[in-house]
């Protein structure tokens, strides 16, 4: 099951910049533990869904996770030996932006400190950037 959008009111995108700081989804706000992201860069749909099953098989049905990203940038590749011109390939995956300090996972639920930390760290190696593990903390 790939992430991507129902529809979408452009089918290609340019490239775009990823500068500065994430903007939104800064505090866990769901669950009990997040991962946070600390570099900036592309998670690709298929990215997202290998961290989401290894956090979900981990837990076996007693936590609860909830996903804070999602891929909505389409990526485009022209076919291998193709010549120069003839327009923007077609696309070829789906990724989402992230920036410094987005949550892109949350877990919650009847799971202890160290079950979190050990399922977000597992979810982790699956994706290219760093993250680090951050629990709930009340904002006034």
């Amino acid at each position: 099951m790939v992430m991507m959008p129902v529809r979408t009111k452009h089918r290609k995108q340019q490239k775009g910049q990823c500068k500065g700081n994430s903007k939104g989804a800064l505090f866990v706000d769901f669950g009990d533990y997040g991962m946070q992201v600390l570099e900036r860069g592309w998670l690709t749909a298929q990215q997202i869904e290998a961290s989401r099953v290894t956090i979900n098989r981990f837990f076996s049905r007693k936590g609860k996770v909830w996903i804070r990203i999602f891929s909505d940038k389409p990526i485009t590749k022209k076919p291998a030996e193709t010549r120069m011109g003839k327009g923007k390939g077609a696309t070829s995956q789906w990724v989402a932006v992230v920036r410094p300090g987005r949550i892109l996972f949350e877990v919650g639920g009847n799971i202890t400190r160290e079950e979190a930390q050990k399922a977000l760290r597992l979810a982790a190696a699956k994706l290219p950037l760093k993250t680090r593990f951050v629990e709930r903390m009340e904002r006034v």
